[in-house]
């Protein structure tokens, strides 16, 4: 072990990983412990201080010519010495599957929260253009109360449902769809009591129409994953899905009466 330490390919390799654990543990976790005001180190930061440190490493291992010889002699021996080939082969394997899962650590999806706010209901605008068409938001109702039978507006509403919301929202309404568990954030809960009941149905037909594209800056940075419906549904089929969320939640929608008494604040 002593021999070891002495060689200066072992030294070098120690500093450069007592500075790892230094600006990846010690700084970010460590100093708030003892009441240092911190926080964990970005891995950007952490690269460009790593590759400072390997730097001066190789810069002082270099600076004498015998020393310089004694630290390259592991690595000669590791890729020349017939005495190495058993290591060799296993440097092959180990090599290509930690590059493997450094580039994968950087690119898998990351699902925790943004640092910033983000407005879950953000306040929708007064007015929108559904396919080029003025429809102003405020005071809106669904017309579908008053027109037709509800029983087949229901049923359209549960047809498309079926064919367009579960694979994201679930067939149970609740957001745990096939396909949630990719998206960040996950599909809206409908059967959640925060939900549909704070709503009204003009927000809901605005974001069913509009979908993630047309949230508004509040919205960010998590944009919901949603596409525009109104480019695949007319306007009725949008109000049937409505009524079928809150007839198979069993919650009814916020009414304008509601958003008066509040000062019309928007949810």
């Amino acid at each position: 072990m002593k021999r070891l330490l002495k060689q200066p390919f072992w030294q070098g390799a120690i500093v450069v990983a007592i500075a790892y654990v230094v600006f990846k543990y010690l700084i970010g976790y460590a100093l708030p412990i003892i009441g240092v005001s911190s926080a964990p180190v970005p891995s950007s930061v952490i690269l460009q201080y790593m590759l400072t440190v390997f730097v001066g490493v190789l810069l002082y291992m270099s600076a004498e010519e015998g020393r310089w010889g004694t630290f390259q002699k592991p690595i000669k021996e590791a890729m020349v010495s017939r005495d190495q080939k058993n290591l060799r082969g296993v440097l092959m394997v180990v090599i290509p599957i930690m590059v493997g899962w450094l580039a994968y650590q950087n690119v898998k999806p990351s699902f925790a929260a943004p640092a910033t706010l983000r407005s879950i209901h953000p306040a929708p605008p007064n007015e929108i253009t559904f396919r080029g068409l003025p429809i102003q938001l405020t005071g809106l109702e669904n017309p579908l109360h008053e027109n037709g039978s509800l029983e087949e507006h229901l049923q359209v509403g549960k047809a498309i449902y079926v064919k367009n919301c579960v694979p994201c929202h679930g067939d149970l309404l609740d957001g745990a769809g096939h396909f949630a568990q990719v998206f960040n954030p996950i599909p809206a809960d409908f059967t959640n009591s925060g939900t549909l009941p704070m709503l009204t149905e003009s927000f809901v037909f605005w974001r069913i129409a509009k979908g993630g594209p047309g949230l508004p800056q509040e919205g960010t940075p998590w944009d919901s994953a949603m596409p525009a419906w109104e480019n695949i549904l007319d306007e009725n089929e949008i109000w049937s899905v409505i009524l079928f969320l809150y007839d198979q939640t069993g919650f009814s929608p916020r009414t304008w009466h509601e958003e008066g008494e509040e000062g019309g604040e928007e949810h």
